[in-house]
């Protein structure tokens, strides 16, 4: 295993100064970017650096400064690795722990999953702390030609008064940004879509992830593992815990549970990993001395929980439109993934010359999504609902775990990893995922 190096010390790239109509396009007017891409996390980096890529002026607004934290369970899934392989990150570095796949404990059993052997993705997941992990996504996207600003608060946006289309945004400092397309992906608590009137679907399942890091000797393992009975006293609730090696000494250790149970108001999620964790083998380590970072927690906004995914000039990617998968809770590879379609749009759009025919581009974005997601998502819905209830997830858990080759399946559909022309397995999958009513 690797071990992380020091980490880069962040940078702020400040907007260049530029001529009111600099460029070949006159149209720009007085925009101070062709897009602003609110959010530096995974989906407005990766929006970022497609959009650079395709030539465009982006301008990347981050609330924070990084380094920063950012509540996950650190794991990538081969689905991940692909997206940041095809950025071009190095994942050769330092600080990049691979794994070779899923480790499931339940129903008295603990066996080992490798990852798939597919055409579209890689044969290996990776560990990386969000620490700084979307400080290199973020670097990435700037080495690419988008402009980050650090510490810039975004508070809302700029209308235009005739036709209500975003135009920019305003800043908690005081300042106007103004481009011709705008990007939220400023998280599950998105300022942007609410001032656009976007809220969430009630009828969406929502999680909540709650993590913290031990000292361990856990910290250097091949496999990601994850615990899929977690009780609450008598009840088994749905969702699974996880103990993800992070290759410096130290793991991540968490719970990711789903309000499709009853009692998933009245939990304390916090005091719930603690007991887990009392309950985990003595010489992992897991006790309050051994912790070196508080217990958080975060909401898990899933299966296209806010739509539509694009009004008026605005594009929703990752967390801010709910593109968590609820089979598995995986946020990142959904994030990038969504990212790069909006970029591509974006592109496609502002190559146009009428605003006519840009606005007929962006307004395809939804579809877009919903043939590439809607239908696995809705399977996740179901999913989900099912084992909210006890004695199903009882059931799957005792019936389903001892059949190895019903795992591997699992672990196909749960991770959505498959080939478009793959093995029975994949074709099951991919037909399911066709023919259910997209999310």
């Amino acid at each position: 295993m690797t071990v992380p190096a020091a980490r880069p010390q962040a940078q702020e790239l400040v907007p260049r100064e530029r001529s009111r109509q600099s460029g070949a396009d006159a149209t720009r007017g007085t925009a101070d970017a062709d897009v602003i891409v609110v959010g530096a996390g995974p989906a407005g980096s990766a929006a970022a650096f497609y959009l650079a890529q395709a030539g465009l002026d982006v301008l990347l607004l981050e609330k924070t400064r990084f380094p920063r934290e950012k509540v996950c369970g650190d794991g990538l899934t081969p689905r991940a690795v692909k997206q940041l392989l095809n950025m071009g990150v190095d994942i050769d570095a330092p600080g990049w722990v691979r794994n070779k796949g899923l480790r499931v404990v339940g129903g008295g059993l603990r066996f080992e999953l490798d990852w798939p052997q597919l055409e579209r993705f890689p044969d290996f997941g990776l560990v990386r702390t969000r620490q700084d992990f979307d400080q290199i996504v973020a670097a990435t996207a700037v080495k690419t030609g988008a402009r980050l600003m650090e510490g810039v608060t975004v508070t809302g946006p700029v209308l235009d008064d005739r036709s209500g289309h975003i135009v920019g945004v305003t800043t908690k400092d005081g300042r106007t940004f103004r481009a011709r397309v705008v990007v939220a992906a400023d998280g599950n608590s998105t300022r942007l879509a609410l001032g656009m009137g976007l809220h969430k679907r009630e009828d969406r399942p929502m999680g909540v992830a709650v993590r913290t890091y031990f000292e361990s000797p856990r910290h250097d393992d091949d496999y990601l593992e994850t615990w899929l009975e977690l009780w609450d006293g008598d009840t088994l609730l749905p969702g699974y815990g996880w103990v993800f090696g992070v290759g410096d000494g130290t793991a991540n250790v968490g719970l990711g549970l789903l309000n499709t149970s009853a009692q998933f108001k009245n939990i304390d999620y916090r005091d719930l990993l603690r007991r887990w964790c009392r309950s985990m083998p003595a010489d992992w380590g897991f006790t309050e001395e051994n912790m070196t970072a508080p217990i958080r927690g975060a909401a898990l906004p899933m299966a296209f929980n806010r739509q539509p995914h694009y009004t008026r000039g605005l594009m929703l990617v990752g967390d801010s439109g709910g593109s968590i998968n609820p089979f598995n809770g995986e946020g990142i590879a959904y994030a990038m993934e969504t990212g790069e379609i909006a970029a591509e749009i974006i592109a496609k759009a502002l190559r146009g010359t009428t605003p006519a025919q840009r606005e007929r581009t962006l307004r395809a974005y939804p579809r877009v999504l919903k043939d590439a997601y809607g239908g696995y998502f809705t399977l996740g819905r179901w999913f989900v609902e099912a084992i909210g209830k006890p004695g199903v997830m009882r059931f799957g858990t005792r019936h389903g775990l001892p059949h190895p080759r019903l795992m591997r399946f699992a672990l196909k559909l749960l991770g959505n990893l498959t080939d478009r022309r793959g093995d029975a397995s994949d074709k099951i999958i991919n037909a399911l995922s066709k023919v259910a009513p997209p999310a």
